[in-house]
C-alpha cells in the first residue's frame, strides 16, 4: 500500500498551511488595527513603525511559498551524494522526514505569530516550536551546539529586517528532502510593505554540498482576529506504522499522456481552507502546471512537484493521489486529492497561461 499520510507531504508541500484545526479564538476582533468601511482589516493601510520607527512585523501571519526554490541549480551544482540522499528520500516518499517522527522542521511556517521588540523578535509556531531572532547586536556563535532552530540574529537594512540563522542540526532537511551541513547558513530579508502583506527573500548557502547559494520567495498574509492553537504531533500519532510503500511503485503503473492532453489538467484550483484544517485566509490555491511536457503541482506559487499519470484521470501528488474530475462536457472542473486522512475536493478557477 502506498504511503499517503497529509501531515508529510500535503502539509510539507504546503508549508503555509497549519496543521491544527480551527483557532483556540476563532472570532476575537482585534482593537486599533486599520478597517474597510465594511469592517474587514485594510490589507492595503501603511505598515505600523514601532517607537523608534522601524517597521513593525508583529501579528499572527498566514505565510506561503511564492516561487523559486533549490530548483534554480544546475545539474552538477550539487554534490553527486546529497542528490542521491534526495533521491533516496523521494523514492521513501519522505518516512524519515523529521515530520514523520513529530520533530521540528527547523523553520516556522504555516500560521506564525510574531512579537517584536527593540532587541528580540520571537516567531511562535503551532506545534509549540519558537524562533528568537537577536536585534541586540550579538554575533552568531562561533562554535555552537548544533540546535534544532539555529541560532538567528538580525539588524536592520533601510525597512528590511536581515537575519542570519546558522547551526541547524543536520537532522533538519531542506526543500525537497534535500540535506545540508553545519557549515549551511541562512539569509532572510523580511520587509513589511504595507499593513497586510509580508516580503520574505529567503538565501541557503552551503559550500560544502551546493556551487552555489540558492533564494526561495515566500509571502505572509496578516491573519486578523484570531490566533494560534497548540498542536502537539506526537499526541495519539498513529499514522507512522502505516508509512509503507515506494515511489516507484506509482512509476511501474504510469502511463504516458501526450502534452496536449495535459494542457487541460492545466489550472489554478480552490479549496476552502476549513476543510483541509488551515486556520490562515479563507481558501488555498494549488496550481497545476506544464513544465517541459511534464505535469507539475504546487500549492500557489510555490515549488512544484512532478505528477504521474495512471490515467487519464488519477495522477500522483502530494504523497497521495490526485483525481481530475469532469463535468458533462468533458472539461476538467476539479480535483480531489485523495490522503490517508480523506478526500479533499477543489474548484477550478482558471487555467494558467
Amino acid at each position: 500500500m502506498k504511503k499517503t499520510w497529509i501531515g508529510i507531504a500535503f502539509m510539507i508541500a504546503l508549508c503555509a498551511l497549519s496543521p491544527s484545526g480551527a483557532a483556540q479564538w476563532i472570532h476575537q476582533p482585534e482593537a486599533d488595527i486599520p478597517r474597510t468601511a465594511g469592517g474587514m482589516p485594510d490589507l492595503t493601510a501603511p505598515a505600523p513603525k514601532t517607537y523608534d520607527g522601524k517597521p513593525d512585523l508583529s501579528g499572527v501571519w498566514t505565510l506561503e511559498a511564492a516561487g523559486a526554490g533549490i530548483r534554480q541549480l544546475k545539474p552538477g551544482d550539487i554534490q553527486p551524494w546529497a542528490e542521491a540522499l534526495h533521491k533516496q528520500r523521494e523514492e521513501d516518499l519522505f518516512a524519515d522526514s523529521p515530520g514523520a517522527h513529530c520533530l521540528p522542521s527547523g523553520f516556522v511556517d504555516g500560521l506564525a505569530k510574531i512579537v517584536q521588540t527593540p532587541k528580540l523578535l520571537v516567531m511562535l509556531g503551532e506545534d509549540l516550536t519558537y524562533r528568537q531572532i537577536f536585534l541586540d547586536g550579538r554575533e552568531l556563535p562561533k562554535d555552537p551546539n548544533p540546535a534544532w532552530m539555529g541560532y538567528s540574529v538580525g539588524r536592520w537594512d533601510g525597512d528590511a529586517l536581515v537575519v542570519q540563522t546558522t547551526g541547524l542540526n543536520e537532522r533538519v532537511w531542506l526543500e525537497r528532502g534535500y540535506p545540508h551541513t553545519e557549515r549551511l547558513v541562512i539569509t532572510e530579508r523580511i520587509r513589511r510593505p504595507d499593513f497586510g502583506h509580508l516580503a520574505l527573500e529567503v538565501t541557503y548557502s552551503d559550500p560544502e554540498i551546493y556551487a552555489q547559494p540558492w533564494t526561495m520567495k515566500l509571502n505572509g498574509t496578516y491573519t486578523a482576529d484570531t490566533d494560534l492553537i497548540e498542536y502537539v504531533c506526537a499526541e495519539n500519532e498513529k499514522d507512522h506504522p502505516h508509512l509503507v510503500g515506494k515511489n516507484s511503485d506509482d512509476a511501474r503503473r504510469a502511463v504516458k499522456l501526450p502534452p496536449e492532453a495535459l494542457k487541460k489538467y492545466v489550472g489554478s484550483y480552490e479549496f476552502r481552507s476549513k476543510d483541509i484544517g488551515f486556520t490562515g485566509s479563507e481558501f488555498v490555491y494549488v496550481t497545476v502546471a506544464l513544465e517541459d511536457g511534464e505535469l507539475r503541482v504546487g500549492v500557489g506559487d510555490g515549488p512544484k512537484e512532478p505528477m504521474l499519470a495512471l490515467s487519464d484521470k488519477t495522477f500522483t501528488g502530494f504523497g497521495g493521489y490526485i483525481d481530475f474530475n469532469r463535468n458533462d462536457k468533458g472539461e476538467v472542473t476539479q480535483i480531489v486529492i485523495r490522503v490517508a486522512e480523506g478526500d479533499f475536493p477543489s474548484i477550478r478557477k482558471k487555467e494558467l497561461q
